[in-house]
This record gives structure tokens, C-alpha cells and sequence, in this order.
């Protein structure tokens, strides 16, 4: 799961929820200070977790800074994954997308043994789809040249069909690694709704705001997609990744309780006889 910024009390509270060695991912955030990730990263690692820095290639003003960070996350949080994004911002330093840091950001040197790459089920609002099919394929070719290992980080969605239909065709084209599957953590409607516009995941907007789905009251949560990997057939390797929109705590309970299979046990409950 995501837990952005996440306090001392937070991390704290994750341990006692979430199973030792559960991997915990740091967003980048445009205001964070180095330190301040580190010592998250930190944090979680004392705390039993296994910390997951977000590097985003756009965002880094220089190499140095890169080297700062693998420096400081691997010495004192002992960080050996990371989740390389390109950052959708314009680029002024020397790394233009993320395949750029795979290729020449020294990080199995640093110590990194695995990295995480983007997909998105729904495509990008600024990338082609072909595009984006060959930066994969890029990406996963780089990061084992390099010898990391890798795997997918999805975009979130609330579209199921999207998202089985797009595994199924990585599938299809012979990428066989691991797929965390992005889904937002319950929260309200609103926030949802407002989550994907920002995040450009135009078709599960449009799904969000058709006449059923607005009729629903409370909190939502992925129930929809984890039913549909549960009955997609031939995936390979997939599981969830939740964002923690409606709060990090809220997110894990959830996600405990999905991973124990006591959500299906309530909805089969509340059904009429």
C-alpha cells in the first residue's frame, strides 16, 4: 500500500495492522525534503515494514541529488526497492523520463535489487498508447540488463473490465512479471471522483459519475475490482495496491480485511435469503 508522508504515529499503527515485511510505498511529494523521506523510510524498516521510495526522474534537479537519496534510503532505512515513475511535471534536470534513471542512475550499485514501473489499464493523457506499450517494454529490458528485478505498479481504476482486459493483453505479449494492481483505499464518492480527474482516469469517471454509481452512499471501496481479478481467469501474478486516499490507516484496515476474505464474508451475509 501508499502511505504519503506518513507520521510517527501512523507507522506505528501500521505495524500493528499490517503483516511484518509488508511493502509500504512513498509517493513523491513535490514539498518533501530528502530527510524527511529518509527518515520515513526509516521508520517504517524499524517499524518492520519494507519502505518503497517513489523516485521521480522529472522532479530531480541533478544525479547528486539522486545520489543523496539511494545513499541516504539505503543506509539508513536499508531500502532495496524502489517505484520509478517519470513525474508529471516538465523536466529541467538530467533525467527526462524514468527510463533514464533505470538506465543511468547507478541503482543496483546503490544497492537497489528491485524497482517497480508504471501501467495504466485506462492509458495516459499524454502518451500514446504504442508509446506507452514500448516504454514498458524499455523499462523491464533496462532494469534486468542492470540486474534488478521488476515489476508493474498500475494506475488506480474502477473500471474491472479495464483493468482484466489490460493484464490479459501484457499477458498476451509476453510480459510475465508481477502486476501490483492500483485501487483506491475506501473513501467518499466525492473524493473518488475527484482522485480520478486529477489523475486523469477518465473512463472510471465516467463510470463513477453514471447514474448507479452515484446512487451509492458512504464509503467506496475497490470491492468491484478485487471480485473481477478474483474471476479473470489467466492473469499471472497480480495483487492489490492500495492508494490511501481516505486515509492510511483506513486503507490498511481495509486492506486487511480484504486479504482475510471477511469483506466477502459480509456481503454474503447482508444478501436477502
Amino acid at each position: 500500500m501508499e502511505a504519503t508522508r506518513p507520521s510517527a504515529a501512523e507507522i506505528a499503527a501500521l505495524a500493528e495492522l499490517l503483516a511484518p515485511g509488508t511493502p509500504v510505498y512513498l509517493p513523491a511529494v513535490p514539498t518533501q525534503h530528502t530527510r524527511e523521506l529518509i527518515a520515513a523510510a526509516a521508520g517504517l524498516r524499524k517499524a518492520g515494514l519494507e519502505p518503497v521510495a517513489h523516485i521521480a526522474a522529472r522532479r530531480l534537479s541533478s544525479a547528486e541529488q539522486l545520489h543523496e537519496l539511494l545513499t541516504g534510503v539505503r543506509g539508513e532505512a536499508d531500502m532495496r526497492r524502489l517505484l520509478v515513475i517519470g513525474g508529471d511535471v516538465d523536466s529541467s534536470g538530467p533525467f527526462a523520463e524514468a527510463l533514464a534513471v533505470i538506465q543511468k542512475g547507478r541503482l543496483r550499485e546503490s544497492g537497489i535489487e528491485e524497482i517497480g514501473v508504471a501501467g495504466y489499464p485506462e492509458g495516459h493523457s499524454r502518451i500514446a498508447p504504442d508509446r506507452l506499450e514500448a516504454a514498458l517494454d524499455q523499462k523491464i529490458a533496462a532494469a534486468r540488463a542492470a540486474g534488478l528485478r521488476v515489476h508493474i505498479v498500475s494506475q488506480f481504476s474502477f473500471a474491472p473490465a479495464a483493468v482484466v482486459g489490460w493484464l490479459k493483453r501484457l499477458r498476451q505479449c509476453g510480459i510475465a512479471v508481477p502486476v501490483k494492481v492500483g485501487m483506491a483505499g475506501p473513501t467518499s464518492l466525492t473524493a473518488l471522483m475527484r482522485y480520478a480527474k486529477r489523475c486523469g482516469v477518465n473512463a472510471s469517471l465516467r463510470g463513477l459519475a453514471s447514474g448507479a454509481a452515484s446512487g451509492l452512499l458512504g464509503n467506496v471501496g475497490p470491492d468491484r475490482i478485487l471480485a473481477g481479478l478474483a474471476t479473470a481467469g489467466d492473469i499471472g501474478e497480480a495483487n492489490p495496491h492500495y492508494f490511501s486516499f481516505g486515509g492510511v490507516l483506513q486503507t490498511a484496515r481495509y486492506a486487511c480485511d480484504a486479504a482475510a476474505g471477511r469483506l466477502l464474508a459480509d456481503r454474503a451475509m447482508a444478501q436477502p435469503n
